[in-house]
């Protein structure tokens, strides 16, 4: 079911606060869908999501595959009949700044501060549609 991209209801809002894995699909370069369990916040005022990732995961490879244009890709999570779906378009950032607020999102999310990692990069997504039934 769609859902509001400028004005999510509350519900929806309150279910990506609440401690779920989520997962990520991104796409190959062969276009085959990569699909795998990850950690991931929404800012809703941004209009972004944030998955942190090793800098040459799979994942982040399928997104510098992708190009400039950035890469479609999906995050989901679900409970119960709950369930939620953030799509958009996803860079991979490796900015200190950006590292930082991604685990400080994901710190306030999970409730504890990922260890270091100096391989450490964040996969960014610029939303553009959101779905489900929370």
């Amino acid at each position: 079911m769609p859902v509001s991209l400028t004005d999510p209801p509350a519900s929806y809002l309150a279910f990506w606060r609440e401690r779920h894995i989520c997962t990520l699909t991104t796409l190959r370069p062969d276009g085959t869908p990569h699909v795998v369990a990850v950690g991931a916040t929404l800012d809703p005022v941004a209009g972004l999501a944030r998955v942190t990732t090793n800098r040459n995961s799979r994942k982040a490879r399928n997104v510098l595959a992708a190009g400039p244009e950035g890469a479609p890709v999906a995050v989901c999570q679900a409970e119960g009949p709950r369930w939620a779906t953030l799509e958009g378009r996803a860079r991979l950032l490796t900015g200190e700044e950006e590292i930082e607020e991604a685990v400080r999102r994901y710190a306030e999310r999970y409730g504890r501060t990922p260890a270091p990692n100096p391989e450490r990069s964040v996969i960014e997504i610029t939303l553009t549609r959101l779905l489900g039934n929370a």
